[in-house]
């Protein structure tokens, strides 16, 4: 999983034109939303065929806002102070739209995690992508 995703996200290094800090958080938050669900879906496929349907509902539950913001609950201790920085820009940012099954707490904790996972892309650090989503995977793990 980890070297397919890495060498998939590694393609567009080159391609990106700015530093990941010259990008607004709600921009970051938009490319770590596809990010994200990469990951995801690789996550379910990698847990073994299954109908579409069914793998569609999994990654559907791993991408809603209040699962990601359990994740960004779950890995919060373990980042650096500027992952820290980064989360929290993301999280304050001010959005057009209203969540339509989330809470507005949820919604924003959720664009946080999306706006880290964009600017570790942006910087190329898709191991670090990797190894914080796993965390907060299995955080989401030891609730049920």
């Amino acid at each position: 999983m980890n070297k397919n995703i890495q060498a998939l996200l590694a393609c567009n290094k080159e391609i990106l034109n700015h530093k990941a800090t010259e990008y607004s958080p709600l921009a970051l938050a938009y490319i770590g939303d596809g990010v994200y669900e990469i990951f995801v879906r690789t996550y379910v496929i990698n847990k073994g065929n299954a109908p579409v349907n069914k793998m569609h509902k999994a990654s559907r539950e791993l991408v809603r806002a209040e699962t990601q913001a359990k994740i960004y609950h779950s890995i919060e201790k373990q980042l650096t102070e500027e992952e820290t920085n980064v989360l929290r820009r993301g999280r304050n940012a001010k959005s057009i739209s209203v969540p339509k099954n989330a809470d507005m707490t949820q919604y924003r904790h959720a664009t946080g995690l999306e706006a880290l996972i964009g600017y570790l892309y942006i910087k190329g650090e898709i191991e670090r992508i990797n190894e914080l989503i796993n965390l907060g995977l299995m955080g989401l793990s030891n609730e049920v």
